[in-house]
């Protein structure tokens, strides 16, 4: 079968070019950057540049479209937010694009924060407390801001949430950017990494962030495999009630008697497909929807990321020692013996996303995805 996997700046995609081709398939990598990480691979077979999804949600389609066309594409997998410009083209713009994700307006529910956690109630992991804001008077309704966590609705990797914050006076939700106070739960946060086909789970890992790209909320830079019965009963429950096909993926957290919640939904690939090795048969569960155990027991991550990101917050907060013991005995999540060396791509990977930073006045994390991420303006 001929594979495109978009959103190739992901470390996960990396990762599904690999497992994709070692069953046989072959795989085209496409994206809106010039360096995106899986183009490291010797697995894939060609790149394909993209416009700027976010810029022009009609000319990203329509270029997509030629892709699918020029390559002969049997199966698009997508790994970022990307996959709401895809399923946009799908089935608002009618292109004819054989994508593996559901339709638009679920995709679109389960992304909005708010809605999520009134959909995912009832599954043994109901989200905590959680009210919508829409205007600043909304936000001055906390007497003690600093029992709960406060986000906007459409964000990712952490962007702009505030944990616990003494004040909430610069805080200015509007009905264009509308945010989410969640009570805050002092406890681990867990997640899972999920396949499913037509409402059945085909593939599913739950995993524990040990240091992330941000303080306690961002994306985690090196995670540990963890199995734990009540995500798999409730990511079972949700994905039968949505008959959900594609890849999703889900933040818990654990209240003080040890009672999980869900926090949110990412309806794409996150770090967790990592721990599915190529033996693994994740390329039948995202293919037919064949069960796929994963059988990575050891903790893994990124060196760079962990430089960049864990280290100095160790250092912060004196924990230089375990950090060091940690990042020694990880297994590194980029690496594989059987391809080529990722870190000169890592290398043009952080410079291109620099670049895009200093041009647009962003951070690092949001320079890398502008271009993509979708904030639930209307698209047609």
């Amino acid at each position: 079968m001929r594979i495109l996997i978009t959103g190739a700046r992901a470390p996960v995609a990396l990762h599904l070019t690999r497992c994709l081709a070692y069953a046989g398939h072959s795989v085209v990598l496409a994206d809106s950057l010039r360096f995106p990480l899986a183009r490291a691979s010797r697995f894939a077979e060609a790149f394909a540049p993209l416009p700027p999804a976010h810029m022009s949600p009609k000319a990203y389609a329509a270029a997509v479209a030629e892709v699918v066309e020029r390559h002969g594409i049997e199966l698009i997998v997508p790994t970022c937010e990307e996959v709401f410009y895809l399923a946009a083209a799908r089935d608002l713009f009618g292109y004819s694009l054989p994508l593996l994700a559901p339709p638009f307006d679920r995709l679109a529910e389960v992304h909005n924060k708010y809605r999520f956690c009134q959909v995912a109630q009832g599954f043994g992991a109901d989200a905590a407390e959680t009210r919508l804001l829409t205007a600043s008077d909304d936000a001055r309704t906390f007497s003690s801001p600093a029992e709960w966590v406060f986000k906007p609705i459409w964000s990712r990797f952490g962007d702009r949430v505030r944990v616990q914050p003494e004040t909430l006076d610069d805080l200015c939700p509007t009905l264009d950017d509308p945010w989410i106070a969640q009570r805050y739960l002092n406890g681990e946060e867990l997640c899972v990494y999920a396949v499913a086909h037509h409402g059945r789970v085909a593939a599913l890992q739950a995993y524990r962030p040990l240091y992330r790209a941000g303080r306690g909320i961002g994306a985690g830079v090196m995670v540990a495999p963890v199995s734990e019965p009540v995500i798999d009963q409730f990511v079972t429950g949700f994905v039968r009630h949505t008959n959900w096909t594609g890849q999703i993926s889900f933040d818990f957290r654990r209240d003080g008697s040890g009672k999980i919640h869900v926090l949110e939904c990412n309806p794409r690939a996150t770090t967790g497909a990592h721990f599915f090795r190529l033996e693994d048969k994740l390329a039948k569960a995202l293919i037919e929807g064949h069960p796929a155990t994963a059988s990575g027991d050891q903790p893994m991550g990124v060196p760079l990321a962990m430089l960049i990101y864990g280290l100095p917050d160790s250092l912060s907060r004196g924990q230089f020692g375990p950090w060091w013991r940690d990042f020694a005995a990880m297994n590194h999540l980029l690496e594989h013996p059987s391809d080529r060396s990722t870190r000169p791509w890592q290398v043009l990977a952080l410079l291109e996303a620099t670049v895009r930073a200093v041009r647009s006045g962003q951070g690092l994390k949001a320079a890398a995805t502008a271009d993509i991420e979708w904030n639930g303006a209307p698209l047609l």
